[in-house]
């Protein structure tokens, strides 16, 4: 059973190689709004795979975030993902998602990720490359 309100915390340092120049998301040595989000997911992802079978696994459908304020290189970035509701055939699950830095809030906002079959769901995607 999934629980509402389980949270999961990961922490990460801001290098060079998270900075938006280094995407090319932005021009500024930064942390870039690309890696913010995906950290955001893998706290989704790393808390929801507390819940699921082995066989099973979760893919992300939705993210709706803001980006508020920058963050250098070298400085702390924290993230927290929040289980927010399940769906009632408890397949869709909605996360609260936050980061932070050692100053403040950089950002927030809602995910939502699917719990998938592995197996089934890479069969499916690997079909495309036979039509």
């Amino acid at each position: 059973m999934i629980l509402l309100g389980t949270k999961c915390r990961l922490e990460q340092t801001v290098t060079e190689e998270l900075t938006a120049a280094t995407v090319g998301s932005g021009a500024l040595p930064v942390f870039g709004t690309p890696y913010m989000i995906a950290m955001m997911e893998n706290a989704a992802l790393t808390l929801l795979q507390n819940f699921i079978e082995e066989d099973k696994g979760s893919v992300g459908t939705q993210i709706n975030v803001s980006h508020e304020a920058p963050t250098p290189v070298g400085m702390k970035v924290m993230v927290e993902a929040e289980i927010t509701a399940v769906s009632e055939n408890g397949k869709m699950v909605d996360f609260a998602v936050r980061a932070w830095d050692e100053t403040g809030l950089i950002g927030q906002g809602t995910h939502t990720r699917a719990i998938i079959n592995n197996e089934r769901f890479l069969s499916k995607c690997n079909a495309k490359l036979k039509k």
